[in-house]
């Protein structure tokens, strides 16, 4: 399953795992509808149980166009969105993830979230003025990894698929197309039963948190 509330990224995360067979339902948002998914995320209802019949469940939990505004209402939409949501979900999904032959759950995540990364005057998230996003994908990894603990017999690894032109990061003039950073998020949805978890990941392999 891709939960994906940002459609520029989610579709092509999806794209990957549906050549592989392994795409078992897909949510994503339309641009225009982000607002509305955000205060969905924020006050709707627990997501239902996915459906049973596929082996391999990939969790993927991206944020809607939250702007980074240092504000009481902007920091509980960044928190529900990065933070909570990957609660409900995570949630949702366990019963069928217990059902799988090699249950796995990804977590888009960022090195933005990363007190090694911020604070290393040579990368360039330590120049990136995005406090909320930063501290909601701390909170985002930090959940990963617990969950990773409460639950071993299921693998949760957050990824950082690298910086992707998406609409935050136009402002600041970076981001390479989708397509290579959803084939890392892809390769860490397919990995087989051997592969590591409780772990934060790019595509060279762990990263510092």
């Amino acid at each position: 399953m891709v939960d994906d509330h940002h459609e520029a990224v989610g579709a092509p995360d999806a794209q990957p795992l549906a050549v592989e067979g392994q795409l078992a339902d897909l949510r994503v948002a339309q641009p225009d509808r982000g607002a509305a998914l955000a205060a969905d995320l924020v006050a709707g209802p627990e997501p239902a149980e996915p459906g049973a019949g596929q082996g391999q469940l990939a969790g993927q939990l991206d944020e809607p166009r939250i702007v980074d505004v240092a504000a009481g209402p902007t920091a509980l939409l960044a928190f529900d969105t990065n933070a909570v949501g990957i609660v409900r979900v995570t949630e949702a999904a366990l019963p069928l993830l217990r059902k799988s032959a090699n249950p796995t759950v990804v977590t888009v995540s960022s090195s933005m979230g990363s007190f090694w990364a911020v604070t290393n005057p040579e990368r360039p998230e330590s120049g990136l003025p995005l406090a909320l996003y930063a501290a909601s994908k701390a909170a985002a990894t930090m959940l990963t990894v617990q969950y990773a603990k409460a639950h071993p017999g299921i693998r949760f690894n957050a990824v950082e698929p690298g910086a992707t032109a998406t609409d935050m990061t136009a402002a600041f003039g970076i981001g390479r197309p989708v397509g290579p950073s959803a084939a890392v998020v892809a390769r860490w949805a397919t990995l087989g039963p051997e592969g590591p978890t409780g772990t934060l990941q790019d595509e060279r392999g762990p990263l510092p948190f």
